[in-house]
């Protein structure tokens, strides 16, 4: 089996080592002895350590989803991606990968599906008499600012519908290449129309090189969060995931480095592991960190009422039992220290337009 292979060590930067079973799938091909390298070294894949990115179009007809869980501050959200490169092997986005006939393991960071006409939809949905204006999360499943995107520019695309517009915008990622669009944002700042979070998982180089391989280094999303704060642009931390007995005693430590930066607010949310996530990064922590995998397991399991997951809104993101309670509380203890809310910026849609509005206004 692919999983069973070198193991469980990923190729150098990747998040996991192989594609377990698709679980909408019926049947599965399980590689057994040398041909594992025959298989990473074809052109599908590269050399046998160092697998290649391949980008697919996605013919989506719409760009923005609608949200209604109760415990997500957004009712809508645009994705220009699907699958992330950045390959952290929590993410519990993973499983979405499976729809597409993908595995939620080494496929979710090398087979990337690219939204190309994503701009065009979203000024196609903004200026439809449906469109109620309302603030749109980007993203609310992969990281808009993955690698590629400074290749093929499709977030700033859309940022740049968004300005045209002035519908608000919250952008949540891990990449200090959000700094190359500072000028849409703090263009929609100026609107009250903008909000960035950067996640920041460890301030520990070696644990987020392996904990999110092709993430921005802490130093340089913590450079992120000076750039945008000193240009105008409300700007936040997202101590996101937090693994019990991995990151959670950075909490104050990571509050306390993005206020310096310039964050004025922050939020967190528990580890998530639905479906073959769960194996996924256990089998991760087991490599990096073999003492502690026992450890991180049982601890996640006090937070989840003896489950590595919870599905129910209102727990999902914080977990129950004493232990989730306390990690809330120091959470919310450590963002009083440094002087940030725990709550994102309320955004205005009082300046949007529609596209005609806009065309008059020019004349």
């Amino acid at each position: 089996m692919i999983g069973s292979l070198h193991e469980f060590a990923p190729p150098p930067g990747r998040g996991t080592p192989g594609n377990p079973a698709n679980r909408f799938e019926r049947l599965r091909v399980e590689i057994d002895g040398d041909a594992i390298d025959d298989l990473l070294s074809s052109a599908d894949h590269g050399a046998p350590d160092r697998p290649v990115t391949q980008y697919f179009r996605d013919f989506s007809k719409t760009i923005i989803s609608r949200n209604e869980s109760p415990d997500i501050r957004f009712n809508a959200s645009l994705n220009p991606y699907r699958g992330c490169e950045h390959g952290c092997a929590y993410c519990y986005a993973r499983p979405y990968h499976e729809y597409l006939g993908f595995s939620a393991g080494l496929d979710f960071e090398t087979r990337i599906m690219v939204k190309e006409e994503a701009a065009s939809l979203l000024r196609r949905e903004l200026s439809a008499p449906s469109w109620i204006p309302q603030p749109l999360a980007c993203s609310g499943v992969t990281d808009c600012y993955q690698p590629v995107e400074k290749r093929l520019g499709i977030t700033r695309a859309c940022l740049e519908v968004l300005l045209d517009f002035r519908n608000p915008v919250t952008i949540i990622t891990k990449n200090h290449l959000v700094t190359r669009d500072i000028d849409l944002l703090s263009g929609l700042a100026r609107f009250d129309a903008a909000a960035v979070f950067l996640s920041v998982t460890s301030l520990e180089s070696s644990l987020a090189r392996r904990l999110e391989p092709r993430a921005s280094s802490p130093s340089f999303r913590l450079r992120a969060i000076r750039e945008l704060a000193d240009a105008g642009v409300p700007v936040g931390v997202s101590v996101a995931p937090v693994i019990p007995g991995l990151n959670d005693y950075e909490i104050p430590r990571i509050l306390q480095a993005a206020r310096d930066h310039g964050a004025s607010f922050a939020a967190f949310s528990l580890v998530r592991l639905p479906h073959g996530v769960a194996s996924l990064f256990l089998d991760w922590v087991g490599t990096h960190y073999p003492g502690r995998r026992q450890m991180v397991e049982h601890r996640i399991r006090e937070m989840r009422d003896g489950e590595l997951n919870q599905s129910h809104f209102g727990q999902r993101m914080r977990g129950t039992g004493t232990e989730a309670q306390l990690l809330t509380s120091l959470f919310a203890t450590s963002c009083r220290r440094a002087g940030l809310a725990p709550r994102t910026p309320e955004l205005s849609v009082a300046s949007f337009r529609k596209a005609t509005d806009k065309q008059l206004w020019l004349f």
